[in-house]
C-alpha cells in the first residue's frame, strides 16, 4: 500500500518544479522591465514635432500672441502630442516593447505632471492677461517633464530637457523674446535632438 502511494505521488514533483521555475522566470522578467531603460523615444517623431513647431511659429507670427497666436501654438501643441505619442507607440512595437509597461509607464508618469501643470498655468496666466509669460512657462515646464521622464530613457533625452529649461528661464527673464525662443526650442531643439536620437537609437 505504501509503495502504491509513493508511486502516485511521484509525478507531482516535476510539475511543482516546473511551476516554481515559471514563477522565478516571471519574477526575473518583471524585475528587468522595472529596472530597464525606455528606448522607444522616437527621434523621427521628435523631428516631426520640431517641424510642426516651426510651421506654427511662422503662422503665429502674423497675429498678436495674446490673441490668435496663442491659439495657433495651443493647437500645434495638441497635434504635436498626437504625432509624438503615435511615433513612440510605433517604435515600441517595432522593437517588441510596450510603451506603457515598465520603464515606458515610468516615463509617462513622470512626464505628465509637468504637462498638467502647464495646462493649468496657461488658463490662469491667460485669464490674468499675463500671456507674455506663457512662452517661458511652456518651455520650462516641458523641459522639466522631459528631464524627469527622461531619467528612465537614454541620456540624450534628459539633456534635451535641460536645454528646454534653459530657454524657458531665458524667456521668463526676457518676455519680449518669447515667441522667438519657442521657435528655437520647440522647433530647433526638437529637430536637433530628434536627429541625434534617430541616428544613435534607431528611428
Amino acid at each position: 500500500m505504501e509503495k502504491r502511494l509513493r508511486l502516485e505521488d511521484a509525478p507531482t514533483t516535476p510539475t511543482a518544479l516546473s511551476d516554481r521555475a515559471i514563477e522565478n522566470l516571471s519574477f526575473i522578467r518583471r524585475t528587468m522591465e522595472a529596472s530597464g531603460t525606455f528606448t522607444a523615444v522616437s527621434g523621427l517623431g521628435t523631428m516631426a514635432m520640431g517641424a510642426l513647431a516651426l510651421a506654427a511659429a511662422a503662422f503665429a507670427s502674423r497675429f498678436p500672441f495674446a490673441d490668435a497666436g496663442l491659439r495657433v501654438w495651443a493647437g500645434a501643441a495638441v497635434v504635436s502630442s498626437v504625432v509624438g505619442g503615435y511615433a513612440i507607440v510605433r517604435k515600441a512595437r517595432r522593437r517588441q516593447e510596450s510603451a506603457l509597461s515598465g520603464p515606458g509607464r515610468k516615463f509617462m508618469l513622470n512626464f505628465m505632471p509637468s504637462v498638467i501643470a502647464g495646462a493649468a498655468l496657461t488658463v490662469a496666466l491667460a485669464a490674468g492677461g499675463l500671456t507674455a509669460l506663457l512662452p517661458g512657462t511652456w518651455l520650462l515646464l516641458y523641459g522639466t517633464g522631459v528631464v524627469t521622464g527622461g531619467a528612465f530613457s537614454v541620456r540624450i533625452v534628459p539633456a534635451m530637457g535641460l536645454a528646454f529649461m534653459a530657454l524657458g528661464i531665458l524667456a521668463l527673464a526676457i518676455p519680449g523674446w518669447g515667441q522667438t525662443l519657442m521657435a528655437v526650442g520647440f522647433g530647433g531643439l526638437h529637430l536637433a535632438f530628434g536627429a541625434i536620437i534617430a541616428w544613435r537609437y534607431g528611428g
